[in-house]
Parts: structure tokens; sequence; C-alpha cells
């Protein structure tokens, strides 16, 4: 009869213990903030970074101009080795990703990179009295304009979660030089 009232002691204080951790956990919960919208993206001013590649890039380095409201800028860099690369990143409207970029690189690196692995299609399409080439992938669709036929030069890139036509406005509102 001795062993039995210790393994009592033993389970009551095992349920004590798991009691006081489901209190715990709920209490955690309670203060844990749930909300469900997006973060407030902050907005970057990208205009010395876009100076700065436009002096170093040895090709016109796109910036768009006159988006309609509600886009907005939120991540900007240009790496000038080993190729000129430029990134403008842009949060649409209806919450969805849209980025710019371009690079001296290896044209198909370069494109897998920036559009996330996206693969060409046949479809293209004629903005701004440019052609490009539609790329569609699992994470990102993808307009691209080879600027040189020989494979030289550089390779501008507009990707994102956005549509084709999100897409297409952004393309569309690319100033070069």
């Amino acid at each position: 009869m001795a062993g039995t009232n210790g393994k009592q002691k033993t389970i009551r204080g095992m349920v004590l213990s798991l009691l006081v951790c489901l209190l715990a956990a709920g209490v955690i919960y309670l203060f844990t903030p749930h909300d469900d919208k997006e973060p407030d993206l902050p907005r970057v001013d990208y205009r010395i970074e876009l100076l700065t590649a436009r002096r170093a890039a040895d090709y016109p380095v796109a910036a768009p101009e006159g988006l309609p409201e509600g886009w907005k800028p939120t991540s900007v860099r240009y790496k000038g080795e080993p190729y000129g690369t430029w990134h403008l990143g842009y949060h649409a409207p209806d919450g969805e990703y849209v980025a710019i970029g371009q690079s001296t690189e290896q044209r198909k690196r370069f494109i897998k990179e920036a559009s996330q692995g996206a693969t060409a299609t046949e479809d293209t399409e004629e903005i701004g009295g440019r052609t490009w080439t539609r790329y569609t992938g699992g994470r990102y669709d993808a307009l691209v304009l080879e600027e040189s036929a020989d494979g030289k030069g550089s390779t501008t890139v507009v990707a994102g979660t956005g549509s084709f036509e999100q897409l297409a406005r952004m393309a569309g509102a690319l100033k070069m030089s």
C-alpha cells in the first residue's frame, strides 16, 4: 500500500504541471497580437541609388515614372561588381510585389535569378515600343526585355507576384536613362 500513495503523488504532480503549462501557454496566446492584416512596409526613397546606378552602369538604368497612386517603392540596390546589377522593388496597390531588375550578368543566369526560376513562353508583348517576352513560374511571373540580340549588353526583367497586367503597367512606366 505504501507504493500506491507515492504513485498517486507523482501522477497528481504531473497533472498539476501540465495544467500550469497549459495556463502559461494560454496567457502567452492572449497577449500575442493576432493581426491578420499585412504589415505596413516602409517606403524607400530610391533617388540617390538611382543617380548612383545611372552614373556607374554601362547601360541605361530603368526606373518608373508616372505610376498611379498606391505603388510604393520598398527595396532598392545597385551592385557594380562583378556585374552592374540594379534592383527596384514595389508594393502594388493590391498588395502584390513587382520588381525591376537589370544586369549585364550572363542573360540566362540573371533571368533565372530575377524571375525566381520562371521559364520563357512563346508569348511576347509590345510595351512602350519594345518587345517583352513573357516568362511564367511557380513563384513569379515576368516580362523580359533583351536589349541586344547578340546576348551582350543589359537584360531588363520586370517580375513579381503581380498579374501580367501589373507587370505590363510597370514595364510601360519605365524610363531608361
